[in-house]
């Protein structure tokens, strides 16, 4: 028999978690095994059969199945989707990029990082400004790995209660152990910030307390994301508890003007002034440049014209800026 005990396990496990990667990549496993045993048949057989699985044209395949969704209490705390936003979509500082290529790569190897012991970068904390792209990480997270993208809704899990807070916090870290996903804790300064006012503060130490004890214990096929515009309100005691912490910033010149182009890339851009356009870029955020590149396109279309007008991208831009202020 080609298949070990435990590479048939983790076929079954890939298949019915939806992760085709992981699948892929066991099925490889096995074909290269039946290789050095001398099955060169079955070894070519296995892998033609993966190739054309995994071939552009059958996208189907790429996608997962929206069978997940929560029941229960929990379908209160949480909303689930299936994100169609790519990594390579995105456009990033190299840092950041780096830093998420390097979750993916090792939660789609977990299974070898396990027999050694090891477990996948599995909790991660994206720190920035609004704007920058960190909720879109962890819908590319998602969509990388096929996953499904669960936010929790933290208005809802968070009650004056202690105890009713931290049961839901259970729930939450039940599902993480129980379904494989990435857990998204939106606006995470209003659960782990260390400013709390007088008598809540025994309780709020509590509350986070009880995250931290169950973020240690958290499953690590999972990916727990937690993500924050406000930093500076975090309790520190909470950086460490992180497998994995990605800072975000405002985009450069040259960033910002990818994004735009990016954007507008269905539209004539030949013509723009990108040095006029450069100046107007500086301190916007990436959802500012894509609302600012949405907002002169609408108008290009609905006059008729197929190109965009410098004179009205610069005014999308200084549109953003007063928005801001």
């Amino acid at each position: 028999m080609t298949v070990t005990a435990e590479q048939l396990k983790a076929l079954v496990r890939r298949h019915i978690e939806g992760d085709n990667d992981g699948f892929y990549s066991v099925a490889l496993q096995v074909a290269a095994h039946a290789a050095k045993s001398g099955q060169n048949r079955f070894a070519q057989d296995l892998r033609a059969l993966v190739d054309s699985a995994a071939a552009p044209g059958l996208g189907q395949l790429a996608r997962p199945t929206p069978l997940v969704q929560p029941r229960g209490e929990l379908a209160g705390l949480v909303s689930a989707s299936y994100p169609e936003t790519s990594l390579g979509s995105m456009t990033l500082d190299h840092v950041v990029r780096a830093k998420l290529e390097r979750i993916l790569s090792e939660q789609r190897q977990r299974d070898r990082l396990a027999e050694y012991g090891l477990e996948p970068i599995h909790r991660i904390l994206l720190l920035g400004p609004p704007g920058t792209g960190k909720s879109m990480s962890a819908s590319a997270l998602a969509h990388e790995l096929r996953l499904p993208l669960f936010t929790i809704q933290l208005h809802v899990v968070i009650s004056k209660y202690m105890g009713e807070t931290a049961a839901k916090l259970r729930l939450v870290f039940d599902a993480v152990a129980a379904t494989r996903a990435v857990y998204l804790f939106d606006e995470f300064d209003a659960l782990g910030s260390q400013r709390t006012s007088g008598n809540d503060v025994g309780e709020a130490r509590r509350i986070l307390n009880s995250f931290l004890q169950f973020l240690e214990e958290a499953a690590p096929g999972s990916l727990v994301v937690a993500a924050t515009n406000h930093p500076q309100l975090l309790d520190r005691a909470l950086f460490r508890r992180f497998d994995q912490v990605v800072e975000y910033g405002l985009p450069n010149e040259e960033a910002a003007v990818a994004v735009l182009a990016n954007r507008l890339d269905r539209l004539d851009t030949h013509a723009l002034d990108w040095q006029r356009v450069r100046v107007a870029t500086v301190g916007l955020s990436h959802a500012d440049l894509v609302r600012s590149a949405e907002s002169s396109a609408k108008l290009a279309v609905l006059a008729g014209r197929d190109s965009i007008s410098t004179d009205d991208l610069e005014s999308a831009l200084r549109d953003r800026h007063q928005a801001d202020d």
